[in-house]
């Protein structure tokens, strides 16, 4: 796009907006601008509408409307048409995160992303006219909800982009597994809650692992295991101690005796681990292709996420997402920058199949533990795509 292009027309539409919110991260930095490469890039769209389905206390809505000069409004149809009956913008941002909405008993918070999906998908069809859709982290608690949306991003040809900050943020060490790798195993090492934090580490894993020989092939099955079950499948070789050892490695944050002393230490070899984590949790995922992957959420060794894979050839590879602290989460611009990329292009940098089959082992994975930690068969995850040929995380 031509620096002296118009500007794309942007409606947002979110559960909410206000101070450290998802809407907030990445609405303002299509509003102000965010940096880049070491520099101060102000991206070539406008944000035209906005929709916010919840404003609670601290709501910023209604200032930044103010201070930039566009209109809130009660519907997404409104928002998208700007108060009239046709579309008149020219890519949407749904960002379906924070905010009250309820739990189902899964655990999962029932973001209404899908429905946001729908409503915009109905002024396209209203209006005979498309444009890009970015859906912030996964795209449905539903597996089939998110499918429908990926399937109906592909009937009407609109482009679509997914997904969550990790898969583009700096890695330390910069690495990328060459793309047609032969992965012989790999693992990761995540912390937070379950739904909004696992979700992150899975993608994280998911867009190393997508690079390897015959790309994404699906999802044959599914297990999440708790407590000490975690630390017996270890022993037995579920999963592989060096790849933990190496992913570990990788972390800034190594609780336990590193706070108390200062020392280094091998979580692992002393024992630490099991002392630092309360209630661990594994989930095992294996792949159509027959690759066998593990996510170990570890909340009390650890404060990041780190990856840990073996390469024929390569040996270990392992590396650190990268996230930065608030107020300014940079990492978030990273992710801005690929909407913004998709928004000015008409082209998404990554598939969202990634997302898809994220989303449903996340579900999954849920599933198995709600019906007692078994291990689920997952047809339905037949999802394949091939990862874009370099990774799209930042480098600079």
């Amino acid at each position: 796009m031509a620096a002296n292009d118009a500007p794309k027309k942007v409606a947002i539409i979110t559960t909410i907006y206000r101070y450290l919110s998802h809407a907030q991260h990445m609405g303002d930095r299509l509003l102000e601008g965010y940096p880049q490469n070491g520099k101060w890039h102000k991206p070539n769209v406008k944000v035209v509408s906005l929709y916010v389905d919840q404003k609670p206390e601290g709501d910023q809505s209604a200032a930044r409307a103010n201070e930039y000069g566009f209109q809130v409004y009660p519907t997404i149809a409104g928002a998208l048409c700007l108060g009239g009956d046709k579309l008149a913008v020219d890519a949407v941002m749904i960002i379906g995160e924070h905010g009250d909405y309820p739990h189902n008993e899964k655990g999962q918070v029932l973001y209404p992303r899908h429905e946001f999906f729908k409503q915009c998908v109905e002024v396209f069809e209203k209006s005979g006219r498309v444009v890009p859709v970015y859906n912030d982290k996964h795209l449905s608690y539903s597996f089939e909800k998110a499918k429908w949306m990926v399937d109906t991003a592909h009937r009407m040809k609109f482009p679509m982009l997914a997904g969550s900050s990790l898969p583009v943020t700096w890695r330390l060490p910069d690495v990328e597994i060459p793309l047609g790798s032969d992965i012989k195993s790999a693992l990761m090492v995540g912390v937070g809650g379950s739904d909004p934090m696992d979700y992150h580490a899975l993608e994280a894993m998911q867009c190393m692992i997508e690079r390897r020989r015959g790309g994404e092939t699906g999802v044959k099955s599914v297990q999440m295991i708790e407590g000490d079950a975690v630390w017996r499948a270890g022993a037995e070789g579920r999963y592989r101690t060096d790849l933990l050892i190496s992913a570990l490695s990788r972390s800034d944050t190594p609780q336990g005796l590193t706070l108390e002393d200062g020392r280094t230490q091998n979580l692992v070899a002393t024992g630490q681990l099991q002392k630092l984590v309360a209630k661990p949790a594994a989930y095992f995922i294996e792949h159509n292709d027959g690759l066998k992957t593990t996510l170990l959420m570890l909340n009390g060794a650890i404060k990041d996420y780190c990856f840990a894979a073996d390469v024929r050839g390569v040996g270990n590879v392992s590396t650190q997402f990268l996230l930065t602290p608030v107020p300014n989460v940079t990492y978030s611009a990273c992710l801005v920058g690929k909407i913004e990329e998709m928004f000015v292009t008409g082209k998404a940098p990554y598939p969202v199949e990634r997302t898809l089959i994220v989303s449903g082992m996340l579900e999954s994975c849920l599933d198995s533990r709600l019906k007692g930690q078994t291990r689920l068969e997952t047809p339905h995850l037949n999802v394949r795509y091939q990862a874009p040929v370099k990774s799209q995380h930042a480098r600079s």
